[in-house]
């Protein structure tokens, strides 16, 4: 029990001293910028994608929209919806290759970040390092497809197999419930992708857990008390005009990037941990 309290202790003076030495506000400051860069780009190409899947485009943010601020949210959709309407020809051709590469901008700076955490320097070569910012950025596509396929079709095969039971009410509050687990999971799984290719150093799956134990959990409850905080306690719109959704969406990410940075020296906290005890 008192080693337990130790290493907790331990952990929490290390992520302050670190939270200082590797300036995580100014890193998350400069992640939240890619992340907004990236943003629109990545989502053109899943919103590109979608006509290829039997998915209604209203699904397509399902999965974050009971977390986020509406204020983003909103503005994310409607901005997407206006270049997706106002663009000529199929995105599927050479200009997905610029789009990729936009939206890689993202990963690329979680890389950076991440290599900070494990103080190493990113010794791959430019073509390498840059192919596996694109690696994941495809991955993070196809997690994010599945995200949005999963629950869809899930509900669908069960409302089917529920009504020849005569159970559809309860099935339906079943699956309300149980649909905040399934995007926990869908997280969990995205960040422990994150945090074990991402960084310049050889990890085993295993070692990414606690970090995106920690994302999965600290992104949820961060990005429901933000949303709840500007519905119920300030008004951005009323106060900034137009522009307050903008303001709400950089909150969004600027936070959601310090606990992705935070999550990151949380691992590295261990793996350093892990290799004193051998």
């Amino acid at each position: 029990m008192d080693k337990a309290a130790n290493l907790r202790s331990s952990l929490l003076k290390l992520l302050w001293h670190r939270i200082e030495e590797d300036d995580l506000p100014g890193l998350s400051a400069q992640l939240a910028y890619f992340l907004l860069l990236s943003l629109f780009p990545l989502l053109i190409v899943i919103f590109t994608l979608l006509p290829y899947i039997p998915l209604p485009h209203e699904d397509m943010l399902g999965m974050i929209r009971d977390f986020a601020p509406a204020e983003a949210i909103n503005l994310i959709d409607k901005n997407v919806n206006e270049i997706m309407n106002h663009r000529n020809g199929g995105l599927l051709s050479f200009g997905i290759i610029g789009t990729i590469w936009s939206a890689s901008n993202g990963i690329n700076a979680i890389v950076r970040a991440f290599n900070k955490a494990y103080n190493v320097k990113e010794s791959r070569s430019f073509i390498v390092a840059r192919g596996t910012a694109i690696f994941l950025t495809f991955g993070m596509i196809f997690v994010f497809i599945l995200a949005l396929i999963i629950p869809v079709f899930g509900r669908e095969i069960g409302l089917f197999l529920f009504s020849q039971l005569g159970y559809t009410t309860e099935f339906i509050k079943l699956w309300n419930a149980l649909s905040w687990l399934v995007s926990a999971i869908i997280l969990f799984l995205i960040f422990t992708g994150l945090y074990w290719i991402a960084p310049n150093v050889k990890l085993k799956c295993r070692s990414a857990f606690p970090g995106a134990a920690f994302a999965t959990v600290g992104w949820i409850i961060s990005s429901i008390g933000l949303s709840f905080y500007v519905g119920n306690i300030t008004n951005y719109s009323l106060t900034y005009g137009s522009i307050g959704a903008i303001i709400v969406l950089m909150i969004w990410l600027y936070i959601s990037a310090f606990i992705i940075i935070l999550g990151g020296e949380i691992n590295a906290f261990y793996s350093e941990k892990n290799k004193t005890n051998c």
